[in-house]
């Protein structure tokens, strides 16, 4: 069980670390769109016509960045979407029982089946070199491997997950002498 906690560890310092990184490129993604703005706005009093499509498609790979490489962080913090009527009420044992078959009957398939289902259309983006129809677009095969990243980062950050509910619901992380389990955030 040790290894597993030390691997869970890494595994959440990893998606910390990605987190940190993608808070810096929802600034660079907002700068992004108020420079188009002001080009844009500023572009039609001078006369000129200024081809935006590759800053209007750098905002949207930008926020898909932030959007697939964040699950992994969001569920790592219980920042992700739960209807949590009762769970709050519940005791930590049973909060952990709910997480645990959440996690392995329903995210982990689901994360797998993602994997299976993108992966070809992904092969196929990067094989054409696809890009956008639109002038000036960019690239559209990079984003689109993202897709895969954020699957493969979700199983793991699930797996860690897994590790610290059993760890709950084995008296672990809320037995005396062990330090009580992180306070999960909730929006």
């Amino acid at each position: 069980m040790r290894l597993l906690r030390r691997l869970a560890a890494w595994i959440d310092a990893l998606n910390d670390r990605i987190g940190t990184a993608l808070r810096w490129l929802v600034l660079v993604m907002v700068l992004t769109g108020a420079a188009s703005a002001v080009a844009r706005y500023f572009s039609r009093d001078f006369g000129l016509s200024l081809n935006l499509t590759p800053a209007t498609e750098a905002q949207w790979y930008l926020f898909s960045i932030v959007f697939l490489l964040g699950s992994a962080y969001g569920l790592r913090h219980g920042v992700h979407v739960r209807v949590d009527v009762l769970y709050e009420r519940l005791h930590a044992r049973t909060r952990a029982w709910i997480d645990l078959v959440g996690t392995v009957l329903l995210l982990i398939p689901f994360s797998v089946l993602m994997l299976w289902v993108s992966f070809p259309a992904v092969l196929n983006s990067w094989q054409i070199r696809e890009t956008s129809p639109d002038p000036g677009g960019l690239a559209r095969y990079p984003i689109k491997a993202l897709i895969l990243v954020c699957f493969g980062l979700l199983i793991l950050q699930a797996c860690s997950q897994v590790v610290k509910q059993v760890d709950v619901i084995r008296g672990g992380a809320d037995s005396p002498g062990h330090p009580p389990a992180e306070p999960e955030p909730h929006v």
